[in-house]
């Protein structure tokens, strides 16, 4: 009896492996890529008490423990063992992410993991395995966009390292990223990435200004560079949903067909580009010759690289609006609530 119980367990897992062979690739490549980082990882301790590492990098190592801790006692993000232990890239590039969307609407291809639920992006650790991924999803039809990250978040299941390339950042856009990724660790629901990145860039805005604030000073060259880029990147976010309206709007007249046609993707090529030009014009700039003509000579972008712009800035006026009216500046009551409000992976 026992024998035959074996024999169907084993059944069913060759059956189970075999249907979910894909999934099981990809987790087993990920999970290498992981713990060859973890593997290499230097305690910070360690890393500050070497005599032959750069004096200013050891000083942005001490400015992310500060970071860290500003977020913990400020704003209320979880504890965490993130960020003690150092990982050198040696200039190279660690994760490259896949993000696909159909090619007459702005919607995002999902692909969905066991627990964690669905994601509108796909992360490698192996450049190779993105490219033939992505090569898959362009014979399928889809748009594409495959481009590498400088972070990401393991949800608190691992210690996240520190990586050399952050240490290149200016002082608001090192905050700006270590909040974010904090964030997940802190609240992560399941289902609803657009949710997640969503509140994460606004914590890490909204944090990066205050602890800017608290650390150089209101009148900081620290703070006023950073309040400038944050404008200028908030109206570039604002002018591409506002460009993904007019695509969507577009499409419609297309009908239901989604099939590839001549004249619908000079229709939608020449309205990419249109929008990509008019961005030249924010904050009162004057175009310019070079600028309209840059997308010209460069690979134009598709459906994918707006998807980024709905998956981390569509909700950003919700929760500023409601942090604001609802809960009168009180981040720390702000995220309780969030909390509250959504299970958390």
């Amino acid at each position: 009896m026992l024998k035959k119980i074996f024999l169907a367990l084993l059944l069913l897992l060759v059956l189970l492996g075999f249907l979910y062979r894909d999934l099981l690739s990809y987790g087993w490549m990920q999970a290498k890529g992981q713990i060859g980082i973890l593997w290499n990882v230097q305690d910070v301790e360690e890393v500050l008490r070497d005599p032959v590492f750069p004096d200013s990098l050891k000083s942005r190592i001490r400015l992310i423990e500060e970071i860290k801790q500003f977020g913990v006692d400020s704003l209320g993000l979880t504890p965490s063992k993130n960020y003690t232990t150092f990982y050198n890239q040696h200039g190279k590039p660690l994760i490259w992410v896949i993000t696909a969307s159909d090619r007459y609407r702005i919607k995002a291809h999902l692909w969905k993991f066991p627990i964690l639920g669905a994601f509108p992006y796909k992360g490698y650790f192996d450049s190779t395995r993105a490219v033939r991924e992505e090569k898959v999803l362009i014979d399928e039809g889809f748009d594409t966009d495959i481009g590498e990250v400088s972070a990401w978040s393991t949800l608190g299941y691992l210690k996240d390292p520190i990586l050399s390339s952050m240490l290149k950042r200016k002082e608001g856009s090192l905050a700006n990223l270590i909040l974010h990724e904090l964030t997940h660790g802190t609240l992560f629901v399941k289902n609803d990435l657009e949710l997640n990145e969503n509140l994460a860039s606004f914590v890490g805005d909204l944090g990066a200004i205050r602890f800017l604030r608290q650390k150089y000073g209101t009148d900081s060259k620290q703070l006023k560079a950073y309040e400038f880029s944050k404008k200028y990147n908030d109206a570039y976010s604002q002018h591409i949903l506002r460009g993904i309206g007019r695509l969507d709007s577009l499409y419609k007249t297309f009908g239901s067909k989604l099939s590839p046609e001549p004249g619908k993707d000079s229709l939608k090529k020449h309205l990419i580009l249109k929008i990509l030009n008019d961005a030249d014009t924010l904050l009162g700039n004057k175009k310019t010759l070079k600028a309209n003509s840059y997308w010209e000579k460069h690979h134009l972008p598709n459906n994918a690289f707006f998807i980024s712009y709905q998956t981390y800035k569509s909700k950003q006026n919700i929760f500023k609006q409601e942090y604001e009216t609802k809960f009168g500046g009180d981040f720390k009551r702000y995220l309780n609530y969030l909390k509250e409000k959504y299970p958390s992976l």
